[in-house]
C-alpha cells in the first residue's frame, strides 16, 4: 500500500500525468478495438509494463460496460498490476469510431487511463476531472481540433489553468 498525499482542496490535474509525448494525434486505427490497441501500445512504450497484460486489462473492463461517456469522447480505463503508477494516454481519431457509447454517438477523443491496483482512488479522481472538463463543448472542439500533440496538450493546460 502507497500512499499519496493530496494538498487539501486542490483538484487533480491531467497534465500532473501528461506530456505531449503521450499524447496521439492523429490516433491511426479506424475502430473500437484498434483504437484501444494503439492507444495502449502507446501507453506501455512510454510507461512500461507488458502490453498483452495491460491490454487484457482495458479489454475486460471495456466487456463489463463501454467507456464511451458521450459527446465524442470515451475513458477507457483499466487497474493493472503491469504498470507501476497511474498512467494516462489520450488520442484524437480524425473520423468518428462506433464506440457503443452511452449516448450511441461516435467517438474522437480518447483519454486511456491504466492504474495500479493499488491507486484506485486516484484513478476516480483523474477520471472524474476528465468528465468534468470535457463537458464543455468548446473544450471538446478544440482539443479534436489539435493538429499535434503539443497543441493538444497546450490546449488541455490553458483549460486547467481557467478552471
Amino acid at each position: 500500500f502507497s500512499f499519496v498525499p493530496c494538498r487539501l482542496g486542490s483538484p487533480v490535474l491531467l497534465t500532473e500525468f501528461l506530456t505531449p509525448e503521450r499524447i496521439v494525434v492523429p490516433l491511426a486505427a479506424r475502430d473500437k478495438a484498434g483504437i484501444i490497441a494503439e492507444l495502449t501500445r502507446h501507453l506501455v512504450d512510454h510507461s512500461g509494463g507488458g502490453f498483452a497484460e495491460v491490454l487484457r486489462a482495458v479489454e475486460g473492463r471495456e466487456a463489463v460496460l463501454s467507456t464511451g461517456i458521450g459527446f465524442g469522447v470515451a475513458i477507457p480505463h483499466a487497474r493493472s498490476p503491469a504498470v507501476r503508477e497511474l498512467t494516462i494516454v489520450c488520442g484524437v481519431s480524425p473520423v468518428p469510431i462506433a464506440y457503443d457509447s452511452i449516448d450511441g454517438e461516435p467517438v474522437r477523443l480518447f483519454f486511456l487511463i491504466v492504474a495500479p491496483e493499488t491507486s484506485a482512488g486516484q484513478h476516480v479522481k483523474v477520471l472524474s476531472r476528465i468528465a468534468r472538463l470535457v463537458r464543455r463543448e468548446d473544450l471538446r472542439q478544440r482539443l479534436c481540433a489539435a493538429a499535434t500533440p503539443q497543441e493538444f496538450y497546450d490546449v488541455l493546460e490553458h483549460a486547467e489553468d481557467r478552471v
